[in-house]
C-alpha cells in the first residue's frame, strides 16, 4: 500500500472516531410517535404530566411511576383552538390537568439554536479539510516523522569555494583529497585505496568548521545534504532512528554524495550517561548512526563530513576506522592565517591607503575567523558612524579596542575621586607590567567603563605563544596584583576593585600546583579531576577529589606560598617607583586612554605625544544636532558668538 493511501486511511478512521465521540457527547433521542386519538385518550386518562405544543406538533411526557423514567411521545393533530384545548382535561375531578406549553415564539430561534449545535462538527469538519490539503500540498508532511530533515544544496544555491576559505591550509588539504577521490575515484582504486567513510571536523567555535563544508559543497560536483545534529532527536521515541534510516536512504539514491551534519556531538555523546539507559531516544539515534555508517549493509559512496567542538563527549564507537576515519583539526589561525583571513573578508570593503593588514594580523593573537569577521564588521559600522568613505586604519583601531575591551560607557557617572582611585589601580598594573621583563607588553590602557569594569589594561604579546613558562605564569599573577598594590601604597586603603584581579591571580597559582606540576613541594604530579557537568557523557565519579585532605591542605599552602611571595616582590616595586605611578595616574585622568608610547612617556616623566581626540558620534548626538540645527542654535551646543564691537 502507497504511503499516501496509507495516511489517507489514518485520516479516514480519524474522522469516523470524531463522530462517534459526537454521537457520544451529543444524543439525539427522539420521542416515540403515536396517533393523535391516542393522545387524547391518554390525556382524559389522566397519564400525561405536560404538553408541548408547536404548530401542529404535540409533545407529551406520561406520568413515572416511582423509580421509573418518564415517557416522552409525539403525535400531529390538528392547530390548538378553544374547542380542542377543552378536551385536553382528565375526565376524573381528582387528577390534575396536564401543563401545557406553546412554543410557537421560539420559532424564529429554532434555526439558530440548530446553527450554534452545528457548529463543533462544522469545526471538525474544517480541520479535516485543512490537514487534508496540507498534506497534499507538502507530500504527506503532516505525517513524516520520521523524514529526514535534510537539505539538499545545489550548485546556485552555495557559492562558497575554497578560494573563500583561509587560514587552515592543513585542513582544506585533508578536504581536497576526498573531492579528488570523488572526481577521479579511478586515481586512488589502482592502487588498492578506498574512499574515507566519514571525516570530523575539530576546532575550537568560530574558526571556520561549517564554513569548511560549505566550501566542499561549492566544490564537489556531487548531490550535497545538510543536516543538523539536533534535527534527528524529537520528543517520540524512535524517530531519530527512523530519520537516520531516512537519511541514508535519500544518499544511497544519489551515491556518490555527502552528508554534513553540523554539531554532532548533540547526538553522538557518549551512551549509557542519561538518565533513560539503553532506551534513551538520543541513544537508539546514536546506535542506528552507528549502524548506517559501518554495519551489514554497505553504504558505498556516501561520504559523511561532521563537525564538533567538543570531541571529548563523543561515544569511542563512533570514533573509530571504518566511520570517522579521518579527524581534521581546525585550529584557530596564526600571524600568518590572519592575514589571509583579513584579506579575504577585505574584498566587500573599501580600504583607505593607510589600512596594513600585517599589523592588524599580528595585533590579533588567538583570534578565529570568526572574530576577525567581527573585527571588520566592527570597523565598517565604525566608519559608517563617522560618515567617512572608506576604512581608516583608526576605524580598525577602534573596532579593536571594543571588541577586545567591551563598548565605552560614557554616560556612567563616576565621581573624581572614584576615577583617581580607578587610575591609581590601572597604573599599578601598567606599571608592574612594564618593569618585569617576563611579561607580556601594554598595548593600552583606559579609565573609560567598558562592560562591567571601570577601567582595563590590555597587554598584546609580540607574537602567537602556545606555552607557558612558570616564570611567565608568575609573572601574570604579579601584574593582577599590581592594581590592588598600588591602591594600598597609595591610599594606605583598599577597594573591592581589586576582587576579579583576585580570582584570577589565586586560579593561576592553583593550576601551577594541581595540573601543571609547577610545585617543588608536590611535584611534577596532578590533583584533582576536571568537573563534568551530568548528560556529558562521563562518569560522576570525576566529580570526586582524588587526593587526600593533607594533601588539600599542602595544595591550600603552596597556593598561598605563590600569591604571597609574588605580593612581596610586587609591593617592593610599585614603592620603589611611586612617582612614575602618581604621573602615570595623572596622565590618565587628563586623556582617560594611553597607548604604549604615551604610557613609557608618562613614566619616564616626558612631554605626552600630541594625538587628536577621537569622538564617535552616538545616535542621540545625531539626532539632538539635528533638532538643534532645525532651531538654528549652534550643531555641537554652547553660546552663539558675541558680535564685534563698532569702530
Amino acid at each position: 500500500m502507497k504511503q499516501s493511501h496509507k495516511t489517507l486511511l489514518i485520516w479516514i478512521l480519524i474522522f469516523v472516531m470524531f463522530l462517534g465521540v459526537w454521537h457520544v457527547l451529543y444524543p439525539q433521542e427522539r420521542a416515540q410517535p403515536v396517533a393523535f386519538s391516542e393522545f387524547i385518550t391518554e390525556v382524559q386518562a389522566g397519564r400525561v404530566d405536560d404538553v408541548r405544543i408547536r404548530d401542529r406538533e404535540y409533545v407529551f411526557r406520561l406520568k413515572a411511576a416511582d423509580g421509573a423514567r418518564a415517557v416522552e411521545k409525539e403525535t400531529v393533530g390538528p392547530r390548538a383552538d378553544d374547542a380542542l384545548l377543552a378536551r385536553l382535561k382528565p375526565d376524573s375531578k381528582e387528577v390534575s390537568p396536564p401543563k401545557i406549553t406553546f412554543e410557537r415564539d421560539e420559532q424564529q430561534n429554532g434555526w439558530g439554536g440548530a446553527l450554534l449545535g452545528m457548529l463543533p462538527m462544522v469545526f471538525l469538519i474544517v480541520i479535516f479539510f485543512l490537514f487534508m490539503r496540507q498534506m497534499q500540498n507538502g507530500s504527506g508532511k503532516a505525517m513524516s516523522f520520521g523524514k529526514a530533515k535534510v537539505r539538499m544544496l545545489g550548485e546556485s544555491q552555495n557559492r562558497v569555494t575554497f578560494a573563500d576559505v583561509a587560514g587552515v591550509d592543513e585542513a582544506k588539504d585533508e578536504v581536497e583529497e576526498i573531492i579528488a577521490f570523488l572526481k577521479d575515484p579511478k586515481k586512488f582504486q589502482r592502487l588498492g585505496g578506498r574512499i574515507p567513510r566519514g571525516v570530523l571536523l575539530i576546532g575550537p567555535p568560530g574558526t571556520g568548521k561549517t564554513l569548511l563544508a560549505r566550501a566542499i559543497a561549492g566544490e564537489a560536483a556531487v548531490p550535497f545534504f545538510s543536516i543538523s545534529g539536533s534535527d534527528f532527536v524529537e520528543m517520540f521515541v524512535g524517530v531519530g532512528a527512523s530519520r537516520v534510516r531516512d537519511l541514508f536512504e535519500q544518499g544511497k539514491k544519489h551515491a556518490p554524495c555527502i552528508i554534513f551534519i553540523d554539531e554532532i556531538d548533540a547526538v553522538g555523546r557518549h551512551r549509557g550517561a542519561g538518565l533513560g539507559g539503553g532506551h534513551d531516544e538520543r541513544e537508539q539515534t546514536l546506535n542506528q548512526l552507528l549502524v548506517e555508517m559501518d554495519g551489514f549493509e554497505p553504504n558505498d559512496g556516501v561520504i559523511i563530513v561532521a563537525a564538533t567542538n567538543r570531541p571529548d563527549v563523543l561515544d569511542p564507537a563512533i570514533l573509530r576506522p571504518g566511520r570517522f576515519d579521518r579527524r581534521v583539526t581546525v585550529s584557530r589561525p596564526d600571524v600568518k592565517g590572519r592575514l589571509e583571513i583579513l584579506k579575504v573578508h577585505a574584498r566587500r570593503t573599501p580600504l583607505a591607503p593607510n589600512v596594513d593588514l600585517e599589523i592588524l594580523a599580528r595585533g590579533t593573537p588567538g583570534f578565529t575567523g570568526a572574530d576577525l569577521e567581527n573585527l571588520v564588521n566592527e570597523a565598517a559600522l565604525m566608519a559608517a558612524r563617522r560618515d567617512e568613505d572608506s576604512l581608516s586604519m583608526l576605524d580598525f583601531e577602534l573596532a579593536k579596542d571594543k571588541v577586545f575591551m567591551g563598548a565605552e560607557r560614557r554616560s556612567l557617572v563616576i565621581s573624581d575621586e572614584e576615577r583617581w582611585n580607578t587610575a591609581i589601580h590601572e597604573g599599578g598594573h601598567t606599571i608592574v607590567s612594564v618593569l618585569l621583563k617576563h611579561h607580556e607588553p601594554v598595548h593600552k590602557v583606559t579609565i573609560i567603563p567598558r562592560g562591567p569594569a571601570l577601567g582595563l589594561t590590555w597587554h598584546l604579546p609580540v607574537g602567537d605563544t602556545y606555552t607557558l613558562s612558570k616564570v611567565q605564569a608568575e609573572s601574570k599573577i604579579a601584574v593582577l596584583l599590581g592594581g590592588r598594590i598600588a591602591e594600598e601604597v597609595t591610599f594606605g586603603s583598599l577597594t573591592t576593585g581589586a576582587g576579579n584581579d583576585i580570582e584570577r591571580a589565586t586560579d593561576i597559582a592553583r593550576r601551577m600546583v594541581c595540573e601543571w606540576g609547577m610545585s617543588e613541594k608536590l611535584g611534577p604530579l596532578s590533583y584533582g579531576k576536571k568537573e563534568e557537568s551530568l548528560f556529558l557523557g562521563r562518569d560522576l565519579s570525576s566529580r570526586q577529589h582524588d587526593y587526600s585532605e593533607q594533601t588539600a591542605r599542602v595544595i591550600d599552602e603552596e597556593i598561598r606560598l605563590i600569591v604571597g611571595t609574588q605580593y612581596t616582590r610586587v609591593r617592593a616595586l610599585v614603592e620603589a617607583n611611586k612617582e612614575p605611578l602618581v604621573a602615570l595616574g595623572r596622565a590618565l585622568m587628563d586623556r582617560e586612554t594611553l597607548d604604549a608610547e604615551e604610557i613609557q612617556a608618562a613614566i619616564e616623566g616626558r612631554p605626552l605625544p600630541d594625538r587628536d581626540k577621537v569622538v564617535i558620534p552616538t545616535y542621540a548626538d545625531r539626532d539632538r544636532a539635528k533638532k538643534e540645527a532645525r532651531k538654528g542654535a549652534p550643531i555641537f551646543g554652547g553660546q552663539p558668538p558675541k558680535p564685534a564691537p563698532a569702530g
